[in-house]
């Protein structure tokens, strides 16, 4: 056990490792250097080839926030020198519907954007493919995402009809999705800007592609809304 921070006990849990699966770690103002501590301990251990659970929309300028976190991450396995396989997930189709308040209402500033959400068990589904062999998948970079893009509002729908639970969703400005979680939580900038992020990001379609890389990992379609959370 090791915490991503910690280098020496890091470096002490990683030694024999060959293939490392690296779950992004949570959310956290330091996360950046949480990370790249984390990824230094795993290329002085020996680490052969790391498999790292990104972002679909991974960049220094992305739309959504952490999205930047995980574009450092990258480029830090990158210049390590280690193998490496990006595993980009979209959001996860079975917590969207978990957006929503008591009221069954989901609100944000997403307008008509649509989000490619990936069920969580297609990304395991896909990591485990990876981790069985992952040689052939050595400097490849993977976008999963669900089979079809929605908007919030038909999230919204499809999802209440599994969970028999009327969901809905309002629209806010980007000023009001602020003030609202402001006063309802009074967190940090940072967590902040994560959150409206999310929907502004499916807002500017930053989140919208669909790709065909959970088929092409694990051999079958991508899990629609309803079959993630019926699962």
């Amino acid at each position: 056990m090791c915490d991503y921070a910690d280098e020496d006990a890091a470096l002490a849990a990683l030694r024999g490792v060959d293939t490392l699966l690296m779950v992004s770690g949570a959310e956290a103002q330091d996360r950046r250097a949480q990370h790249r501590t984390f990824i230094r301990a795993a290329a002085r251990a020996g680490v052969g080839h790391i498999v790292y659970t990104s972002f679909s929309g991974a960049a220094a300028d992305a739309t959504f926030t952490l999205g930047r976190d995980h574009h450092d991450a990258e480029t830090a396995i990158r210049e390590s020198g280690m193998a490496f396989t990006f595993l980009r997930d979209n959001f996860y189709a079975d917590l969207l519907p978990f957006f929503a308040d008591e009221q069954g209402v989901i609100r944000g500033p997403a307008a008509d954007g649509r989000v490619a959400a990936v069920a969580r068990a297609d990304v395991a589904d896909a990591a485990v493919a990876v981790l069985r062999d992952p040689a052939p998948h050595a400097g490849s970079t993977y976008t999963l995402t669900g089979p079809e893009a929605l908007t919030l509002t038909e999230v919204a729908a499809r999802a209440g009809a599994v969970l028999g639970r009327e969901l809905r969703f309002e629209d806010e400005t980007v000023e009001e999705a602020y003030a609202s979680r402001k006063a309802a939580y009074g967190a940090e900038q940072w967590q902040l800007d994560a959150w409206v992020s999310t929907y502004t990001a499916i807002a500017d379609g930053s989140c919208a592609e669909v790709t065909e890389d959970v088929r092409r990992l694990t051999g079958r379609p991508a899990r629609t809304i309803e079959e993630a959370l019926a699962g």
